[in-house]
């Protein structure tokens, strides 16, 4: 370490602790963000892959400034969007801060009250928080705000990425801002990521209004040698007898040799999962079906074919509705060293828990985003010299004369090999920045008012609203607007002096546990045998008495449903369905779907698919040729037409809410608009199409004004209609582009 400048900045007894882990050197981005985090005078970002030494990037150069003081007297406020996040670094800096004398604070709604009294005695060390309970922190014990934060020298915000463009990004910028104000000072702030698509965008996110001050540590001395290979399955029209696998079907993976099975169902998932089984087994893996409800159907299939070989089981669950016992288990199998195992989950498993070395990664079905897939990504090839393993594989039906579009085109195969070629070209998307959360501003403005005990309307506005705020850009009079009809909905009341208070409403919603989450949750039972919680089922699943299903990997039957107590009794059952659950993939960007047509243009093979996904490939560019997708954008089928845009989510909906304002029933349906014909004809819907080419833009009031469903977060309910079309619009429609494409496309000139 001697040629290591960072190491020399480092306290003593960390150098010591460095030596006795048996370091040899720093990583790359522990190097370069030592000494901008010692002086504790810089926000910075740490930019790095998975398993790049990004916390030990942060915490040893910031635990050195910590230690200047002796006994130590000030904090480190490390923010995580996981509570296993944090039960997870609290094992891992715990161990560090032993030796330095430094205490750790997790705190969480999991850890106890006499721990959480502990540490407000004595705020110093480290404190590992969600921004849930910052929130209620401020809400409960507003007084004692700046005594808590008064010498706090950091904020590390970990998985930055998770927190841009969302609710609980918008309310974690307002509790910092809110804890700053209330400090009187700026705290530097690090964040932590591994996915970023746009510094410029993460630096605006962590220090609204000073981005260009932030300073950014980008490291990409990580990468490792990455081997792909996405396999195509088609499910039959009529179910046949089941095949033997083909000896070319991994001609890809010609390292690995696949026995071939005589006797696996004709389900196409079981098909998959036999092939899952065959190449996962002995070694811990993590697979990605995109729904929870996808999870327990091939955990159920893979645990059933380790009871069929007579083998231990290898499979395990892990998605939000389970409860934490059990994806604990799951962590802990993938941790312990003597028992390989595989997960089977949804996102809870791609941000930064350490779940140890990981063999391969397995997606099913196209991943929810690119920046999503190389999270996943990232936790394969850690060890030294290993490779980043992904196993995709992709499902389409059988191609008859009733198929639709994306049937025919193959898009699920042609959108994840366009998503793996842009995740080759190390593009991802970058985040969705421009959103106003008005939503979040309701809950922000409640908190702040539970804070204080009350606000004047003029310095709740400069507090949420004003310059460099987190809500910055609302108008004085949109912010009257709101309000105003706050107070309609009984949420806030003004007393005479001016002071604003929690209306009848308001002081019940803000006295109950939940209030704390920006984000809306859905009303849930909890699923339970022999007294044992099993997880959480949301209510709009129909469940009775008698009904088998599938959770947990496992099958159950239905004993009782106590509709009072929000509570499903079940035992052990054979047989069984998956359960419904609610959320399904991410909205697809522009560059996506431009890569998808790229692919369905181009008459290349694709290195890394095998010949099955060739063969689907080659299909969707046949019927692409076929149909003259190339040159058209209208395609006629039937009671309906298709606008072929070839754009994302956000460009689609704007362009179908154009035309609704020209008589056209419309809506996004993947890369394409589908037009309801009604009446009309082919042509006499291009002439539609030229008159919103020519029409000047309508604003969002007329043009949202029929929309019913625009109720997204969880406090939209108690928006104004006005704001409520504005704060819908600005994350879900891009307008700007939707009317360039129309102009372009359909435009006369």
């Amino acid at each position: 370490m001697s040629e290591s400048s960072a190491f020399n900045l480092l306290d003593e007894r960390i150098q010591h602790y460095i030596w006795s882990e048996g370091w040899t050197e720093l990583r790359d981005a522990q190097e370069r963000a030592a000494p901008l985090i010692v002086t504790a005078d810089h926000d910075v970002i740490i930019a790095a892959a998975t398993a790049a030494g990004k916390t030990e990037a942060a915490f040893l150069p910031a635990l050195t400034r910590l230690l200047q003081h002796d006994p130590v007297d000030e904090l480190i406020v490390y923010i995580s969007p996981l509570k296993a996040l944090i039960n997870d670094q609290f094992g891992r800096l715990d161990r560090l801060c032993e030796q330095l004398d430094v205490p750790v604070w997790p705190w969480h709604g999991d850890i106890s009250s006499s721990t959480k009294t502990r540490f407000l005695k004595g705020p110093k060390g480290v404190l590992l928080i969600t921004p849930e309970a910052v929130e209620a922190m401020l809400c409960n014990r507003g007084t004692a705000v700046a005594a808590t934060f008064a010498r706090t020298l950091f904020f590390v915000i970990d998985e930055l990425h998770a927190f841009i463009g969302s609710e609980r990004g918008k309310q974690l910028q307002s509790l910092l801002h809110r804890i700053e104000r209330a400090v009187g000072r700026q705290i530097p702030r690090i964040g932590l990521s591994a996915t970023l698509g746009d510094m410029t965008f993460a630096a605006n996110f962590l220090r609204p209004g000073h981005g260009p001050a932030v300073h950014l540590v980008e490291s990409t001395s990580d990468a490792v040698h990455l081997k792909i290979l996405i396999k195509g399955y088609e499910e039959p029209a009529v179910v046949r007898a089941p095949q033997p696998l083909s000896a070319q079907d991994d001609e890809a993976e010609s390292d690995e040799d696949e026995p071939a099975n005589n006797e696996m169902d004709a389900s196409t998932p079981r098909y998959v999962a036999q092939h899952l089984f065959q190449m996962l087994r002995g070694s811990n893996n993590l697979v990605f079906p995109n729904s929870r409800r996808q999870v327990e159907v091939y955990t159920h299939l893979l645990t059933s074919m380790c009871h069929e070989q007579h083998v231990p089981n290898e499979f395990w669950p892990h998605h939000g509705s389970l409860s934490k016992e059990i994806r604990a288990d799951t962590e802990a199998a993938l941790k312990q060293q003597e028992q390989p195992a595989t997960a089977v989950c949804t996102n809870t498993l791609e941000l930064g828990i350490d779940i140890g070395a990981v063999k391969c990664v397995a997606q099913i079905g196209p991943p929810p985003s690119v920046a999503s897939l190389r999270q996943r990504l990232g936790r394969s090839g850690r060890r030294k010299g290993e490779p980043a393993i992904l196993r995709g594989y992709s499902i389409e039906d059988a191609i008859t004369d009733g198929s639709g579009i994306g049937d025919q085109l193959r898009l699920g195969t042609v959108q994840m090999v366009a998503m793996t070629q842009l995740l080759l070209e190390k593009w991802f998307e970058p985040p969705v920045t421009q959103g106003l959360h008005l939503s979040t501003l309701v809950q922000q403005l409640l908190s702040l008012i539970a804070q204080r005990g009350g606000v004047l309307a003029a310095d709740a506005y400069a507090m949420l609203c004003g310059r460099h705020a987190p809500f910055a850009g609302l108008a004085p009079k949109d912010f009257k607007l709101l309000l105003r009809q706050l107070s309609v909905n009984e949420l806030i009341l003004q007393d005479s002096s001016g002071l604003l208070l929690h209306g009848r409403v308001g002081e019940k919603f803000v006295n109950h546990y939940t209030f704390y989450a920006a984000f809306a949750t859905e009303e849930e039972y909890r699923l339970v045998t022999s007294s044992k919680t099993l997880g959480t089922l949301p209510v709009v699943q129909l469940l009775t008495a008698g009904q088998r299903i599938l959770f947990a990997g496992r099958t159950w039957l239905v004993m009782e449903v106590n509709e009072a107590e929000k509570t499903i009794f079940v035992k052990r059952a054979r047989g069984g369905a998956p359960p419904m659950f609610a959320g399904g993939v991410g909205r697809v960007h522009t560059r996506v779907r431009q890569a998808m047509r790229a692919q369905l243009e181009s008459d290349q093979p694709v290195p890394f698919v095998d010949l099955k996904a060739q063969g689907l490939l080659n299909e969707g560019r046949g019927n692409y040729r076929r149909l003259g997708l190339g040159t058209r954008v209208l395609l006629d089928q039937g009671q309906h037409v298709l606008l072929l845009t070839w754009m994302g989510d956000d460009v689609n909906e704007a362009i179908a809410c154009l035309l609704g304002q020209h008589g056209l029933a419309a809506a996004a349906d993947g890369p394409c608009v589908e037009i309801q014909k009604g009446k009309r004809s082919v042509a006499g819907i291009e002439a539609v199409l030229r008159q919103v080419a020519d029409a000047e833009v309508p604003t969002l009031d007329a043009m949202l004004a029929a929309a019913k469903n625009l109720e997204r977060e969880k406090w939209d309910w108690a928006l104004p209609q006005g704001l409520l079309r504005r704060s819908y619009a600005s994350l879900h429609l891009d307008l700007d582009a939707a009317v360039r494409w129309v102009r372009a496309e359909i435009g006369t000139e």
